[in-house]
């Protein structure tokens, strides 16, 4: 054997071309979705390196892990075309079989809560979850609204939030229980239903739908949990929902004209979103701009750390993930994740 020449490179270079070769996945990681490639990267925060490329499946949005960090689902969205969630193994950086939703077309936003994966089914008009320990679908509500796209549930999964694209609109979904399939003593009667009406077993869900501004796709839920902020694509701006009212308080000039994804940090201050031609940076306690990043073409996925210290923005076009340190509001690095990144997360292996 000539010097210098290892076997192990040969293996790398076969078995992991385009990644790198049996890195192992860090506690804490950071999942980027590549719709060109098709594509899940685990990318470790602390290198901004790749450890890891993992194939998912058609036209892969939007990416959740598992609590516990060791499981990832991604949504193959297609407008419709796909009906699939891909199951990906992040400490074994591998495929599992995936889940298929059949009639629940269109699968798009995604996040995982009390054990369960709850996705939206955006051709479907549907909500749903999964729960990936008795291998079923256990819970599906229809909205009646159009491209029922983005979502959030609550820590105690008795709320529910959905913007609806062409509708214009956020659904609101509370959950009202029931005892023995009537309501529960001194729980007040859904609207429009008689007192001692007949509940279905687990509870019922109260729907609001509440008018925001045009074509409103990417939301969030203030950490207090008292506000919704949805960003409006379509005429730039910035509904601000008093969740305790159900209604629209404040429509802010934002001019976040296509914006795609709003994040507020950890500690509520600010509110970041993605609008293609810059990053905007609201006072989320004065409504104000703060910063607008004209360097970070941002049409994407927005994560950001649980500490608060960086966010990660998917730059779709151009090919790359910003990092943006909070304390200065500046871009600081770029992770290369595959073509067309969209979908971020965070993994924290427990």
């Amino acid at each position: 054997m000539r010097p210098g020449f290892s076997w192990t490179f040969v293996l790398c270079a076969a078995l992991f071309a385009g990644s790198s070769c049996a890195q192992t996945t860090p506690k804490a990681a950071l999942l980027v979705l590549s719709k060109q490639d098709h594509t899940l990267a685990i990318v470790d925060p602390a290198t901004l390196g790749v450890v890891a490329r993992i194939p998912v499946g058609d036209d892969p949005h939007e990416v959740i892990a598992s609590s516990d960090g060791s499981t990832a689902y991604v949504s193959n969205y297609g407008f419709g075309a796909f009906h699939t969630l891909a199951v990906i193994d992040l400490i074994g950086q591998k495929r599992l079989p995936s889940i298929d939703l059949g009639a629940l077309r269109g699968p798009h936003g995604l996040t995982f809560v009390h054990g369960k994966v709850w996705f939206t089914a955006e051709a479907a008009k549907a909500i749903g979850s999964y729960n990936p320990a008795t291998a079923q679908i256990d819970w599906i509500m229809g909205t009646g609204q159009n491209r029922t796209h983005m979502l959030y549930v609550f820590p105690d999964a008795r709320r529910i939030l959905t913007t609806n694209v062409n509708s214009g609109t956020v659904t609101v979904l509370d959950r009202f229980d029931t005892s023995g399939g009537v309501p529960a003593p001194g729980a007040p009667p859904l609207p429009g239903l008689p007192a001692g009406a007949i509940l279905p077993p687990g509870g019922d869900w109260q729907l609001t739908v509440i008018p925001v501004g045009v074509r409103d796709e990417g939301f969030d839920v203030s950490p207090d949990g008292r506000q919704a902020w949805v960003a409006n694509a379509g005429d730039g701006t910035v509904s601000i929902i008093d969740l305790a009212a159900k209604k629209v308080t404040a429509t802010l000039p934002a001019n976040v004209l296509g914006a795609n994804r709003l994040k507020f940090t950890p500690d509520g201050k600010l509110a970041l979103i993605t609008a293609g031609s810059a990053l905007v940076i609201l006072d989320a306690g004065t409504h104000r701009e703060v910063k607008r990043l004209a360097n970070v073409h941002g049409s994407g996925g927005i994560q950001v750390q649980p500490d608060g210290a960086r966010a990660y923005v998917s730059c779709s076009g151009e090919n790359y993930v910003a990092v943006i340190d909070l304390k200065t509001l500046e871009m600081v690095g770029r992770i290369d994740a595959g073509g067309n990144p969209d979908g971020l997360a965070w993994a924290v292996r427990q």
